[in-house]
C-alpha cells in the first residue's frame, strides 16, 4: 500500500552541513578587530571580480558585498544591520574576560560604545572616517572598573568615634 505522502526529506543529512555553513557570518570579535585596524582597507578595496559589486560595496560592521552604491545604503536600513550595529557597541569577550571569571583578577563590567556605520563613498573621500568611542558612564557603580575603587580606609569608624566622646 502506498504512503499517504511522500519523506522529501529523510536522507538530506549531507545537505544540512552545507546549509548550516553557507549561512554563517563573520563572528563580532573578527568584526571588532576589523573595524580597529584594518577599515580603511575594507573600505577601499581592489577591483575582484569574483567578489559581488568586484568588491567596491562593503558593509564592514556586517561583513558583507553588495552589488552597488544603493543596494548597500538600502542595507544601512534594514533591521539586521541595526542588531549588528547594537551588537558591536558592547565591547567583545576577551581572554582576560575569560580568566577573570575563572577567578584570576576581578570583575570588570565590559565597556559601552558609541558606534556609527560607516561613511559612504563620498565622505569617505571628503575625509569621513569610521569612529569607535568609548562611552564611560561614571554615574553607574556598576560601570566601573571595581578593582580601581579606592579601598575603605576606616574615615567611618573615626567619626563615630569622634560622636562617642564627651563634649569637652
Amino acid at each position: 500500500m502506498p504512503y499517504a505522502r511522500k519523506k522529501m526529506h529523510d536522507g538530506d543529512t549531507h545537505l544540512r552541513r552545507r546549509w548550516r555553513l553557507r549561512s554563517r557570518t563573520r563572528d563580532m570579535d573578527l568584526i571588532d578587530e576589523d573595524l580597529k585596524k584594518n577599515s580603511d582597507a575594507l573600505l577601499n578595496q581592489e577591483v575582484d571580480l569574483e567578489k559581488p559589486g568586484f568588491g567596491q560595496f562593503y558593509c564592514i560592521h556586517c561583513a558583507q558585498y553588495y552589488i552597488n552604491e544603493r543596494a548597500l545604503q538600502d542595507h544601512f536600513r534594514t533591521k539586521v544591520h541595526k542588531r549588528r550595529m547594537k551588537n558591536l557597541e558592547v565591547e567583545p569577550y576577551t581572554l582576560e574576560d575569560s580568566l577573570r571569571a575563572a577567578g584570576q583578577g576581578s570583575f570588570v563590567q565590559p565597556q559601552k560604545r558609541k558606534m556609527e556605520t560607516q561613511p559612504s563613498k563620498q565622505e569617505y573621500a571628503a575625509g569621513k572616517r569610521v569612529k569607535v568611542d568609548v562611552v564611560i558612564e561614571e554615574d553607574k557603580p556598576a560601570k566601573q572598573n571595581l578593582s580601581k575603587v579606592p579601598k575603605y580606609d576606616g574615615q567611618f569608624a573615626r567619626i563615630m568615634e569622634d560622636l562617642k566622646k564627651p563634649a569637652e
